[in-house]
């Protein structure tokens, strides 16, 4: 893998080029927020932009297992291009919030393997992919709800955001803000979840922004007209 790609960029070129661009002071925002690079995200989008699509080069820097290394790759890679066993091998692998975020946002939601994997990985017993799992069902509830159980999921949540973890329990309390947001019909009880568990509703809010805290966050996106 780490030989020279059709386009002529080698693995070892590429983490040249990004230790080269290592930030002390990046690093050190980056770690806060649990993410082990010092790479500044503008300065990786325009190396990405210079490679552009290269799927093998991709494929490459992810086995490095190094996080800048994987992000870049998760830029330039092509979405459509992994089998169904490649994309769950990879969340697996992905413990960095920022390379999971990627990894949901940037390919699964763009793979044809998407319905299958968020299926299998709402049932993982590790709660960093089922979190995977719960973001592609919030994306639905979103976008595509036909054929989900939405009462299931708020019964679901109901009954398991309150003590899961943090990441898993972020993810959950998504799913029911976008089901409280996006449906009328079972706006009340969302609020109602929202209000009885009380999750995130201490969480810090920078001025301007929208607490994540659910009864907050439906009624403000509502109020904007955004169901």
């Amino acid at each position: 893998m780490a030989g020279t790609t059709q386009a002529g960029t080698t693995v070892a070129e590429v983490l040249a080029e990004l230790a080269a661009l290592e930030d002390p002071r990046a690093r050190e925002v980056n770690e806060r927020h649990g993410d082990d690079h010092g790479v500044n995200l503008g300065k990786l989008r325009a190396l990405a932009k210079r490679l552009k699509t290269q799927q093998e080069l991709a494929r490459g820097l992810w086995e490095t297992g190094d996080t800048a290394a994987r992000l870049l790759a998760l830029l330039i890679c092509r979405p459509k291009a992994f089998e169904r066993d490649e994309l769950d091998a990879m969340m697996h692998e992905a413990r960095t919030p920022k390379v999971h975020d990627w990894l949901v946002n940037y390919v699964v939601k763009k793979n044809p393997h998407a319905e299958e994997l968020r299926l299998a990985w709402s049932a993982d017993p590790d709660p960093v992919v089922a979190s995977a799992g719960w973001a592609l069902t919030t994306e639905r509830v979103a976008k595509k709800p036909e054929g989900l159980d939405l009462e299931g999921l708020l019964d679901v949540i109901e009954a398991e955001m309150k003590d899961a973890p943090d990441r898993l329990q972020w993810a959950m309390n998504h799913c029911l803000a976008r089901i409280g947001i996006e449906h009328a019909e079972h706006r009340a009880r969302a609020i109602d979840i929202g209000e009885r568990l009380q999750v995130l509703k201490d969480y810090p809010t920078s001025p301007g922004c929208t607490s994540p805290f659910a009864p907050v966050w439906i009624t403000e996106m509502v109020r904007r007209g955004s169901a």
